[in-house]
């Protein structure tokens, strides 16, 4: 059975060769000359129909034999090859064996690089150079297992991710992460540069999620940012503690290098290290060479660490004026009036918390801010019953903050709970000529026209 099976796949290869032949002969670069271009045909059709039905280990002689003798027959030499050394090493129990054919799958992804022009010629879909490498990664981490040259495979992923940025297939991600988490395991030096590799590959993956438009593609995407954020969650190297100890000491030798600096501070305040000295020192360097809203922001809040509240809000004024995007500015604002609403200057943290609301309608934390101002602050009269009805101006805020942000709402309604136990009872507010509905103007700093109810 298996002698009539390679006779009819000759009696294929060599019709095959009757088409091919003579454009592999005219130019010497595809299936080679003559008797080599029909003995390369022959051993595609052989190879091509065992690959078809999973027979790997006999597909392999023939497909060895095209893939030394016509590295640029065709692409699928080396898609078929990947797959055929995938299955062998996967089925075989020698180590000496799996490491021999592991070997020749690396040359597979070699080859295909080395000749990645021209055989991007003969397809619509080019393939990248970083997309193969990324595969080779892949390859080499799965069929390794423990023996794994760490240092290999991470070099491998770094390259491939630095390639491809968002275009990398969702498994480069987890693959570079991996390999950088292993690589942190064995070398304590390599914590800031794991750190770095993990902003990366998370920035790369939340990018590419957000351009996948296929179901599968975002599945993936998905489980891929999920394991990223695992191997950093489970390295120990995600605290402030860390990044303290890593960047304190290279701060104060790197106070010129304003790229290292933008670097420390980027790094800081992503990860929610903005207590950190290290966080301050490069801040205060940065904006000396090169004032920014970011090292603005730092100076702010160093100088409100330090107790110095004017310093710290003429900071986060600069902050504010320097930067574009209104987003942010709200943001800046924000952390201004906490900064004073901390010191009990409400009547300036109110102002920054209005101007944060003016730059960004939907800050719902601002409005909550303001609510909060008013309940500590309540006795602007000499009747106690009018006092209380700074809480209803309270409660209008925060409900004007849920309304506007979602994401508040629980907070906003904790608090709601909370000051709804201060307002004036009906008996208090009737000796005063008063009742439900009723607007009633808050006086003092708050200046505020609100509703009993």
């Amino acid at each position: 059975m298996k002698m009539r099976m390679f006779t009819m796949l000759c009696a294929l290869s060599f019709s095959a060769a009757a088409t091919f032949a003579q454009t592999g002969a005219q130019s010497g670069t595809r299936f080679g000359h003559g008797e080599d271009s029909l003995r390369c045909l022959q051993n595609i059709s052989i190879y091509s129909e065992y690959v078809k039905t999973d027979n790997f280990k006999d597909a392999y002689k023939p497909w060895k034999a095209v893939f030394t003798e016509a590295p640029i027959a065709r692409v699928s030499t080396y898609t078929d090859g990947a797959k055929i050394l995938r299955a062998l090493i996967a089925g075989s129990k020698d180590a000496a064996q799996q490491k021999t054919y592991l070997d020749e799958l690396m040359a597979v992804h070699d080859q295909r690089i080395k000749y990645l022009d021209q055989l991007n010629s003969l397809v619509k879909t080019p393939a990248t150079k970083g997309s193969i490498i990324g595969m080779k990664a892949h390859d080499y981490i799965v069929f390794s297992g423990p023996n794994a040259d760490v240092d290999k495979a991470y070099q491998m992923c770094k390259e491939a991710v630095d390639l491809e940025k968002a275009t990398s297939d969702y498994f480069m991600f987890q693959d570079f992460m991996d390999v950088s988490s292993r690589k942190l395991k064995k070398d304590d030096t390599h914590k800031e540069q794991f750190i770095q590799d993990y902003l990366t590959a998370s920035a790369y993956a939340d990018e590419a999620l957000k351009a996948a438009t296929k179901e599968r593609d975002k599945k993936n995407l998905k489980l891929a940012k999920d394991n990223v954020d695992a191997y950093f969650i489970n390295s120990g190297a995600a605290s402030c503690e860390n990044l303290q100890e890593i960047y304190g000491p290279k701060v104060a030798q790197n106070k010129t290098n304003l790229d290292y600096l933008k670097q420390v501070i980027s790094v800081m305040q992503m990860l929610k290290c903005t207590e950190q000295e290290a966080y301050f020192e490069a801040s205060e360097a940065a904006h000396a060479i090169e004032p920014t809203a970011a090292t603005a922001v730092g100076c702010g809040y160093m100088y409100y660490k330090k107790g110095d509240i004017e310093k710290s809000i003429n900071y986060f004024d600069q902050a504010i004026e320097l930067e574009q995007d209104p987003i942010e500015k709200a943001n800046h604002c924000y952390s201004a009036a906490v900064v004073l609403f901390g010191k009990k200057q409400f009547s300036r943290a109110k102002q920054y918390a209005n101007k944060a609301i003016s730059f960004n309608p939907n800050k719902g934390d601002a409005y909550i801010l303001i609510a909060q101002m008013y309940a500590a602050s309540p006795n602007w009269s000499d009747e106690g019953a009018l006092n209380k009805c700074t809480y209803f101006a309270a409660i209008d805020k925060l409900q004007r903050a849920k309304s506007v942000d979602p994401s508040v709402a629980e907070k906003a309604n904790e608090l709601i709970r909370t000051y709804s136990a201060y307002v004036p009872k009906d008996e208090d507010l009737f000796f005063l000529g008063l009742k439900k509905g009723n607007s009633v103007t808050i006086g003092g700093w708050i200046g505020e026209t609100t509703t009993i109810r």
